[in-house]
């Protein structure tokens, strides 16, 4: 079966003419997080911005900058020129003045950098890729970023068991690349997955395209290696499905946003590579046809559902004017990303093709294309076409993070929501701004309820803000939602996790960090709220 069109009343995986078209294709090889364009502003610094008050925290010295010399010889950075991209968060939104970053290799080496941190009471800033969106990966002060950098060594594989154990500071695309080779998959799939590490993904519990299919990172992850405020080492790399000894303490590290401790190395289950991928970009006159669509679709595909993704004609509007994107389905207010992955591709293709039939024919779905994996397609040059239309349908729900920074500065909002409520909220607060913003529009993972509300302007502005905050999280609360879905809560939302978690439940998260990190050194003014 080729790629195809579907309109109403064909077949659906039927072939039309030009099926072969790479629709909008860049000359890029795999799917990554692009980078966002430089601004002509320098971004102003958060401790201005949000009028934040430096903690008495010590201040680096020459002897100190002597000693990290020692520790480790070439991999201290001072140049003001060079720690400037390290300073500012992807989006352009926050900013930090650090004057030192580090680029330790080994556990060992950032076990003598935190002790003698928390010796000096000096601040640490742990940094991954950079990629994340709530200002959790830059210093808001003068932090010393530790970065991850040079811990991207793979430790071992198990072709038996499928377990992977690596360094933190490995790309997440490189461990894809090498699982994929031994015939497996990262069970974690992001947009940014050129750029960003496995300890930031697992540090913040990403979730990502593929979590509808394998669950999040709090089941795949089977054990981490964490080095503690003060210097010491914790070893719970375990290899192992089954451990019920104590307390599960790597679940502590996952999601705490380097606030606990700093993961330098990660144990985890990947499942098999799929021998059959197909995709379908579906037009929907409604979201309530949308839910119906998602509804059948999970009935019809069962086991071989892997993604659902949605987003709306604005997200693609904007894909296609800053990006150049052309997307092969146009004219509806909604759009369906869906995939499957299996082990058979005709009975794959066959389900498929009866759910898309089934859609087509009940009005659900209007218009559409497929992109289906058949091995029996042999020619060199048909295989690279589909390639690349599965790269370029995916590069359409991907890139919209990239389109809207381009479109001026972003209020971005990762809400989880009871599915049926989810675009609700994006109606709600696009009637609440009217023209005070430039657009506001909603994508996501409507599989696991996962809503990315993103609110554009020209430039940043604080009574913008105060127009939207705390709207949006007490709509979510009044829902039960959660603020924060899977981008954690960093600098910019840790005083609204009230709205999600009780009083009592913030108290006993506090207690866990003046515990483990008694002065505070760790990532500070992230994840939690001050304590009174």
């Amino acid at each position: 079966c080729a790629p195809g069109m579907l309109q109403r009343g064909k077949t659906p995986g039927a072939p039309t003419s030009g099926v072969c078209r790479p629709w909008g294709v860049r000359s890029r090889g795999r799917r990554a997080l692009h980078a966002a364009p430089a601004r002509s502003r320098e971004v102003m610094l958060s401790r201005e911005r949000y009028s934040v008050q430096r903690l008495p925290f010590s201040r680096l010295s020459d002897s100190d900058v002597a000693f990290f010399e020692r520790v480790m010889p070439g991999r201290v950075v001072t140049n003001p020129e060079e720690l400037k991209p390290f300073n500012v968060d992807w989006l352009k939104s926050v900013r930090g003045c650090s004057k030192l970053m580090l680029k330790p290799q080994t556990t060992a080496e950032v076990s003598q950098v935190l002790r003698y941190c928390y010796e000096r009471n000096l601040a640490v800033n742990p940094q991954g890729g950079n990629t994340g969106l709530v200002g959790g990966s830059v210093p808001v002060f003068d932090e010393i970023i530790l970065s991850t950098v040079l811990m991207n060594q793979i430790i071992s594989f198990d072709k038996v068991s499928g377990i992977l154990v690596c360094q933190a500071g490995c790309i997440l695309e490189k461990l894809n690349e090498y699982l994929e080779e031994q015939g497996f998959i990262m069970p974690l799939d992001l947009g940014a997955k050129g750029s960003c590490h496995i300890g930031g993904n697992v540090a913040t519990n990403a979730g990502g395209l593929r979590l509808l299919r394998y669950g999040s990172l709090r089941g795949t992850v089977l054990g981490l290696e964490v080095v503690l405020a003060d210097g010491s080492a914790l070893d719970c790399l375990a290899s192992l499905r089954k451990d019920n000894t104590g307390y599960d303490l790597k679940q502590l590290f996952i999601g705490s946003e380097g606030t606990l401790g700093v993961i330098t190395a990660v144990s985890i289950l990947c499942p098999q590579k799929p021998k059959a991928v197909n995709l379908a970009f579906l037009g929907c006159q409604s979201f309530a046809k949308v839910l119906e669509t998602f509804t059948t679709c999970r009935a019809m595909l069962g086991e071989i559902l892997s993604a659902y993704e949605f987003m709306d004609e604005k997200c693609m509007e904007l894909v296609e004017r800053h990006l150049k994107l052309s997307s092969p389905v146009t004219g509806s207010p909604f759009y369906v990303l869906i995939e499957t992955s299996g082990s058979n591709s005709i009975h794959d293709e066959e389900k498929l093709n009866y759910f898309l039939e089934q859609a087509m024919t009940s009005g659900l779905v209007t218009d559409g294309t497929v992109a289906t994996d058949d091995k029996k397609i042999k020619a060199s040059t048909r295989l690279i076409c589909i390639s690349l239309i599965h790269q370029t349908l995916w590069s359409l729900r991907e890139r919209i993070t990239e389109a809207l920074t381009h479109d001026g500065y972003v209020y971005k909002y990762d809400i989880s929501l009871p599915v049926g409520k989810l675009y609700d909220l994006v109606t709600d607060t696009r009637a609440r701004l009217g023209w005070s913003a430039k657009n506001v529009v909603g994508y996501g993972h409507l599989g696991d309820g996962n809503l990315h509300l993103n609110i554009t302007a020209e430039s940043y502005s604080h009574s913008l803000l105060d127009a939207i905050e705390p709207f949006v999280y007490e709509w979510t609360a009044r829902y039960n939602g959660s603020i924060s879905a899977e981008h954690g809560l960093g600098f910019k939302k840790k005083q609204f996790i009230q709205y999600s978690k009780r009083r009592e439940a913030v108290f006993l998260m506090q207690r866990f960090k003046a515990m483990l990190d008694p002065k505070g050194i760790l990532n500070p003014y992230k994840t939690l709220p001050s304590s009174s």
